[in-house]
């Protein structure tokens, strides 16, 4: 048990320190996106930039607005980051851990329940643009979690199990990248939207919404909401690399692809405009839904002819 929980706080220091740099990594590249330096002053090449957002955000004032539902609108953003951390419960670890068989599982359960500290968080704090962005979030995350639970299945059934590990195993001399393209390119369009992020980031659409359903938050709430999208872009980047691009935990190579993703995570909002939204919703129940049933009939019918032949 305190083996355990050692390895637990290192995975949430770790990550914390991971997001901590990734946002940094964000402004970076958003910058040279823009023909601008990024964060440069604080520290050596602004390395030190993400600890002191860290102090500026928890050092300001607590708002708390005068109508809002008080103990749902303080809880929710805590809420969605301690989900965030629980995911990475999950990660296949050498050490003792939750390196459990129905990882998948595990995973697709939580984050589905990401849904309703969004939701809360809109309606508790009584505002008409938080609202609005909390049902656009819901919307979303209901409708590409469908189709993101179809496209896993693929993957599932040339692996026959649920456990991220196994993943490791079967892609020892091939990615399933190449077996299985269209589906790696649409699990990660999905993810995009999952973790709803440009272009997809209508819960918090500046242009029309004022930032979303987190428009009444700011220092703690704000920094919890902030750090809860980071962890799980994190999180969605490592989980991509461990299913379709080889992940050997004992290699640097598989801490490099995380990188890699989470640059192209970086590289979407800096280039693309944002979707409109029944556009998004086409995409999800027109699109990605037949495509994804036509090749899970597909990928399962490979799979079982496998299966025979082994």
């Amino acid at each position: 048990m305190i083996l355990f929980l050692i390895t637990l706080l290192l995975l949430v220091i770790c990550v914390l320190v991971g997001v901590a740099f990734l946002t940094l990594l964000e402004r970076k590249v958003l910058g040279y996106i823009h023909i601008r330096k990024g964060p440069n002053k604080v520290g050596f090449v602004g390395l030190l930039q993400p600890f002191s957002d860290a102090i500026k955000l928890f050092s300001k004032e607590q708002t708390f607005p005068t109508f809002s539902n008080l103990f749902v609108y303080y809880f929710s953003p805590v809420i969605n980051f301690i989900l965030a951390i629980l995911l990475w419960a999950c990660m296949p670890f050498f050490t003792f851990n939750l390196s459990f068989s129905f990882s998948l599982l595990f995973v697709l359960s939580v984050s589905s329940l990401g849904v309703y500290s969004v939701m809360l968080a809109g309606w508790s704090s009584n505002s008409n643009y938080a609202l609005l962005g909390g049902l656009r979030s819901v919307a979303q995350m209901i409708s590409y979690e469908v189709s993101m639970i179809l496209i896993l299945l693929s993957f599932l059934f040339l692996v026959f199990g649920f456990s991220l590990s196994g993943f490791c195993k079967y892609q020892e001399y091939s990615w399933f990248l190449f077996l299985l393209m269209p589906m790696a390119m649409m699990l990660f369009v999905s993810l995009l939207a999952e973790t709803n992020r440009s272009p997809f980031d209508f819960a918090e659409g500046e242009s029309e919404l004022v930032s979303g359903f987190n428009v009444e938050y700011s220092s703690g709430g704000f920094a919890m909401i902030f750090l809860a999208e980071y962890a799980s872009i994190l999180f969605m980047s490592m989980m991509s690399v461990v299913i379709f691009m080889g992940a050997d935990f004992m290699s640097i190579m598989f801490f490099f692809k995380v990188g890699v993703l989470g640059v192209a995570w970086i590289w979407a909002r800096g280039t693309l405009p944002r979707y409109r939204y029944d556009k998004l919703m086409y995409l999800s129940w027109k699109s990605y839904l037949p495509v994804s049933l036509v090749f899970l009939i597909f990928y399962f019918s490979l799979g079982l002819s496998v299966l025979f032949v082994t």
